[in-house]
């Protein structure tokens, strides 16, 4: 079993927001592998579902960003998993918009919501950066991470959620690098 966590903050004024792509990539997971519908549980919203042969949880945290390592601490908790075998969906300034890179484990770069994951399991976990872009200076991240994706990039970030989904089979049995590729390769027609 595999527990992936997409991290965003809950409510509808925040649907859109850049820092939200963690819960649109889980969502978009969801959809297109037919997983159960939500249901409230480990302070988030659960979906449960197969990919292959691998058992999946999809958890999107309702702590708001800067607590979601709590949600993720009670689902490990419950399912008696390891770090290792949590996924987090996040934005990552640091990666050019709508790329997608796949790592295991390493520091949280000023991320809250990797911040927090990391006090609660430790830092030996998968993380799915989502690229959203830097804004060019540090005066203008918190605007611009906690702003909605512009009406010209809807289609550029349809497009990626959608690789994602498409090639989770990949990520679902741990070829991070066929994972990678594919999307990118999706992305580049």
């Amino acid at each position: 079993m595999q527990l992936w966590v997409g991290l965003g903050n809950p409510g509808p004024t925040y649907a859109m927001h850049r820092h939200n792509v963690g819960f649109m990539a889980v969502d978009a997971v969801a959809e297109v592998h037919g997983f159960t519908s939500e249901k409230k549980q480990f302070q988030g919203w659960t979906r449960e579902g197969r990919i292959g042969s691998d058992k999946l949880i999809l958890l999107k945290p309702a702590t708001f960003m800067n607590e979601s390592g709590r949600a993720v601490r009670s689902a490990l908790d419950f399912y008696k998993l390891t770090p290792a075998d949590v996924t987090v969906f996040h934005d990552e300034l640091d990666l050019a918009p709508f790329k997608v890179k796949v790592k295991m484990g390493g520091g949280t770069a000023g991320h809250n919501g990797l911040r927090s994951t990391d006090k609660h399991i430790g830092p030996d976990f998968r993380r799915v950066r989502l690229g959203i872009g830097h804004p060019g200076h540090r005066d203008r991240v918190t605007g611009y991470v906690l702003g909605n994706y512009a009406k010209d990039e809807i289609e550029d970030l349809s497009d990626m959620l959608g690789a994602i989904a498409s090639e989770a089979p990949w990520l679902a049995a741990g070829d991070d690098v066929r994972f990678m590729n594919d999307v990118a390769m999706r992305l580049a027609r």
